[in-house]
């Protein structure tokens, strides 16, 4: 993100009020947008290079095409450490990479070995986009990356095939109702394993704690910003592990969040549209109806949920620890980054 650049003077953080969800959302829908990942390496300098400009004075106001440059900058570059997410694992291509891998998990009448293949494929495409994208102030060990990975695979398995196996055996539950649960299970494994995943690949920042900076919000901070063309420093004020634990317990439920439109709509329309007799002569058209109906879902249902809560995350030091609020006071807010 831009404010891995150098320069001193900080860029607005959005076009969009991110004091709003819908705000948030549209600034989402930017970072996610599948474009950003056709840029290329010369593109990227170009985007840098404005963006820094602007945060060391050169540039003195926002333009069409600064905001693109900061469009491109935020959607490719980590906010810790200033280098670009591997592409595969960019939220711009969190569509396209978990599409197949969706299909997968939501094809009808699935065998076991092919609910643990996609459950596996699924979990490993989390561990890859939670470990790329998470808080880099608290780098995570070969170890715990590996042990975190093997019990979410371990969750998402065994919640699959235990409902699998549980679902046929509800005797009170009409055929209908069966078939909707069955279509069901890939949801509550996902949604499942993925909140989990989430806690076991950063764990260590709960354990170790998170940077934690003064906030933008604060009136001091505004005031400082205004005496001077460039601004200040912003030096981390220590490490939190409360912080930690609200930024990952939330990027846990967005996770959750986005899991749920994406597993529960197609399937649940797919089960509607296969008694229709237009689907019923052409067999062949299950794969490409279910793929549109989960790329259609996506779209619009990941910046609903990257929006649920701040990426730059806000709060008042007195919900932090003593050294925090010894620093700024109890009532200053600061803010760290929650990771995506």
């Amino acid at each position: 993100m831009s404010a891995s650049l150098p320069g001193k003077r900080d860029l607005p953080a959005s076009q969009y009020n991110l004091a709003t969800y819908w705000g948030r959302v549209r600034q989402s829908a930017e970072i996610s947008d599948p474009r950003t990942l056709f840029v290329s390496n010369a593109g990227l300098e170009n985007a840098k290079n404005l963006v820094s400009s602007y945060k060391q004075g050169n540039i003195h106001s926002m333009t069409p095409e600064l905001w693109h440059a900061k469009k491109i900058v935020d959607s490719t570059l980590h906010p810790d450490t200033g280098l670009p997410v591997f592409l595969p694992f960019r939220m711009s291509s969190f569509v396209i990479s978990n599409l197949i891998v969706t299909a997968g998990m939501l094809t009808p009448n699935l065998s076991t070995p092919g609910t643990l293949l996609w459950q596996i494929t699924n979990q490993s495409l989390n561990v890859a986009i939670n470990s790329s994208n998470a808080n880099k102030s608290t780098p995570l060990s070969t170890n715990t990356l590996i042990t975190s990975y093997f019990l979410a695979v371990s969750a998402s398995c065994s919640v699959a095939l235990g409902l699998n196996s549980l679902v046929p055996r509800l005797k009170r539950l009409s055929p209908a109702a069966k078939t909707i649960l069955t279509r069901l299970v890939p949801f509550a494994a996902v949604a499942s394993a993925g909140a989990l995943n989430v806690f076991l690949m950063r764990g260590e920042e709960i354990r170790k704690g998170i940077d934690v900076f003064p906030s933008s919000l604060n009136d001091t901070e505004k005031a400082a910003a205004a005496s001077t063309k460039e601004g200040k420093d912003v030096t981390s004020l220590g490490k939190s592990k409360k912080a930690a634990t609200i930024a990952v317990a939330e990027t846990a439920l967005s996770r959750v969040l986005n899991a749920t439109p994406i597993m529960v709509l197609p399937p649940l329309i797919l089960v509607r549209l296969q008694k229709t007799q237009w689907l019923r002569t052409r067999p062949r058209m299950l794969l490409p109806v279910n793929l549109g109906l989960i790329l259609t879902t996506s779209v619009f249902a990941l910046p609903l949920a990257l929006a649920a809560f701040p990426t730059r995350q806000s709060v008042r030091a007195g919900r932090l620890e003593k050294e925090i609020v010894d620093a700024v006071g109890e009532d200053a807010v600061v803010e760290f980054n929650r990771g995506i």
